[in-house]
């Protein structure tokens, strides 16, 4: 059998193990948990390779059990034993890059992404700094917030652009409510006032059409809602309301500006813009399709505002996006809705209105 076709057998990672890794251990409970969920440990077979096929780059990999040979880039070579305390560190972490392996026995790995690793321990340290009392009775720890701040929600959802500098003030700002099944928390026409990211509970997105309140969306804990009215500096597009009881944290209008919208929001000029354009970004007419079919820029794409979060996904992640609307409200609603949610994107400055047809050539 060749080392391209490695024999493994896949299998969750039990709590007890990420317990003796270094540095993981140091999580809270309620991190590790939601590690060892998304965890698995893999069996090679003696004699293979297990780095010929998936290597150790942007990986922290470790020996849970059996005996791996390991050579380095200066052909020394060490013999590492599973269960000792060298087992409990990432292979090849802390010394040479390795330059090759051979398992002596039969051995069962544990890999674990650095950026998700990375991602959970710096918020899960700056959440153990923050005093819960400071932010009043109702306020909590927050590393044991398994909804809002779960793991998948800080890797691709609302607050995985933001940066980590802004990670601290957040936690301290944020205002934890407890809310009841009926409740309506935005009303559509409204002005903007809070951010809200759901803790637990369920709620139900609709607007009027017609005369009618249409649903448009279900919300569940770790989502968002109440940015674009606060982007935009407009009026709620939308209600929303309690499908169950639940508890809620919401962000004043001022704090959501300063801590999540600027930090977000990248704006281009149209000289910046179309250089960008030029080394591959695309176009994103966030008008209606009106608009779009009678004033557009070439090769632009046509996703209006509304139906962003409908796109969210089947959008090209390896691309970069530059919003454009007629003043840059829409376009800068619709950049941020997609950078919060892991995408490259950015808003034309100005719009259209600010950037005439002469003043493109």
């Amino acid at each position: 059998m060749t080392n391209d076709a490695l024999p493994m057998n896949l299998q969750t990672v039990r709590l007890d193990i990420l317990q003796r890794l270094e540095p993981i251990r140091s999580l809270s409970d309620v991190r590790l948990c939601e590690l060892a969920a998304l965890c698995t440990t893999e069996t090679v077979g003696r004699g293979l390779d297990p780095f010929r096929v998936q290597g150790v780059q942007g990986q922290s990999v470790y020996l849970l059990s059996g005996e791996l040979k390991l050579t380095y880039v200066d052909r020394s070579s060490f013999v590492l034993v599973g269960g000792s305390e060298g087992s409990h560190w990432p292979l090849g972490k802390h010394t040479q890059p390795l330059r090759d392996a051979k398992a002596i026995t039969d051995i069962e790995l544990i890999r674990v992404d650095d950026e998700m690793l990375d991602v959970i321990m710096t918020w899960d340290q700056l959440s153990a700094g923050v005093d819960p009392s400071a932010n009043g009775p109702a306020a909590t720890d927050w590393r044991l917030m398994s909804g809002a701040f779960r793991l998948q929600s800080l890797m691709d959802g609302s607050l995985s652009r933001l940066p980590s500098a802004s990670i601290d003030e957040l936690f301290k700002r944020f205002e934890r409510i407890k809310v009841k099944k009926g409740a309506a928390i935005l009303r559509e026409g409204d002005a903007g006032d809070f951010y809200y990211i759901i803790e637990n509970g369920r709620c139900e997105v609709t607007r009027k059409v017609g005369g009618v309140d249409m649903p448009l969306a279900e919300l569940k804990a770790g989502d968002a809602f109440g940015e674009e009215a606060l982007v935009v500096e407009g009026k709620r597009n939308a209600t929303v309301c309690m499908q169950t009881s639940g508890v809620l944290l919401r962000l004043k209008k001022s704090d959501f500006i300063e801590l999540l919208r600027e930090p977000l929001l990248k704006r281009l000029s149209w000289r910046d813009a179309a250089q960008q354009v030029t080394a591959g970004a695309v176009w994103l007419d966030v008008r209606y399709p009106s608009e779009y079919r009678n004033d557009r820029l070439p090769g632009a794409v046509n996703v209006p505002l509304s139906e962003i979060r409908n796109a969210i996904g089947l959008l090209d992640r390896d691309r970069e996006y530059i919003a454009y609307c007629q003043s840059g409200r829409r376009s800068s609603a619709a950049a941020f809705l997609l950078s919060q949610r892991g995408y490259r994107a950015c808003c034309l400055e100005g719009g259209l209105k600010a950037n005439p047809v002469a003043d493109r050539c």
